[in-house]
């Protein structure tokens, strides 16, 4: 008769401090995250490194570093880290209708989103929308994400997705920067200084190319990471932005922002809603599927 052994179960404190080590890159990271002190965290790792027989943590100097098999160790523990997150939060929250864990771009998600889920709220009161903003990739199986706002070609390994809108883009600037008109021509842009988006680094190059301008590269200008920072940036004069109009277009409507050119042009890119096929049978997420259908593409104002 063959004997099993229990099992080997790491406290959840021990293995949080693990990931959160790998995650934040240093001990007073973690110990600040987790509202402890440095101590305690160093000891929660001594003891889940003698509980599992293994040197996950490298000390160098006081230095905090995973080691290999560390590493290898969080890739595995992460995604059940986040269940159990995920699965708490659920039956904190416990809405009748069910939760809806939604990952969102900042700036698409609260001028386009945000204003339409009033609508949403009224015909399903009892689904619950929790959202988080994500402006790099993520990995599904690692975050408790239902779902998720995308731009570009989804990339995501089992995922299924919707079409939301497609971007147009138009060169905008605050009007003192053009004190005698709009530029005859769009190639007069380059004249000026020219503000980039981080997560669109060849939006104005693309723009010259359909505007039929043989424009340098790179092009010079600032970078800027987000499109709300963008926008405030050419807002207070400081240069020529191609943005979105979804974005600009109440402050063209008051004057605040001019068209430096009247010529805008759909991207290469557009806006998704993107979910794991696993999920596609969720009831609330079927409801918001579903009533996102209907405000797909359906604005003149908003990006083609």
């Amino acid at each position: 008769m063959i004997k099993v052994g229990r099992p080997i179960l790491p406290s959840i404190s021990a293995l949080r401090a693990l990931e959160a080590l790998d995650r934040l890159g240093s001990a007073s990271a973690v110990a600040e995250e987790m509202a402890l002190t440095q101590g305690a965290i160093s000891r929660q790792l001594q003891t889940l490194e003698t509980l599992l027989g293994a040197d996950l943590v490298r000390r160098d100097r006081k230095r905090l570093m995973l080691t290999k098999a560390g590493q290898d160790y969080v890739q595995q523990i992460r995604p059940a880290l986040s269940q159990i997150a995920q699965a708490a939060l659920k039956l904190h929250v416990a809405p009748v209708g069910g939760t809806i864990n939604l990952a969102i771009l900042p700036t698409f998600g609260m001028r386009w989103l945000v204003p339409r889920l009033p609508d949403f709220a009224r015909l399903h009161p009892d689904v619950t929308i929790n959202m988080s903003t994500r402006l790099r990739p993520f990995n599904f199986a690692s975050e408790p994400f239902d779902a998720a706002l995308h731009f570009g070609e989804p990339d995501w390994p089992g995922t299924d997705r919707l079409l939301l809108q497609m971007e147009r883009v138009l060169p905008v600037c605050a009007p003192e920067l053009l004190p005698n008109g709009t530029p005859a021509a769009p190639k007069d842009l380059l004249k000026f200084p020219l503000l980039h988006i981080q997560t669109r680094p060849k939006a104005w190059q693309e723009w010259f190319a359909q505007m039929g301008v043989d424009a340098p590269h790179p092009l010079p200008g600032t970078v800027h990471d987000q499109f709300s920072t963008i926008n405030q940036a050419a807002l207070h004069g400081l240069g020529v932005a191609l943005i979105p109009n979804y974005v600009v277009e109440q402050d063209l409507a008051t004057g605040k922002l001019i068209a430096a050119f009247p010529k805008a042009v759909d991207t290469l890119g557009s806006y998704y809603l993107v979910w794991p096929r696993e999920k596609s049978e969720n009831h609330s997420l079927r409801q918001f599927r579903h009533w996102l259908a209907s405000q797909a593409q359906t604005e003149d104002a908003l990006p083609r």
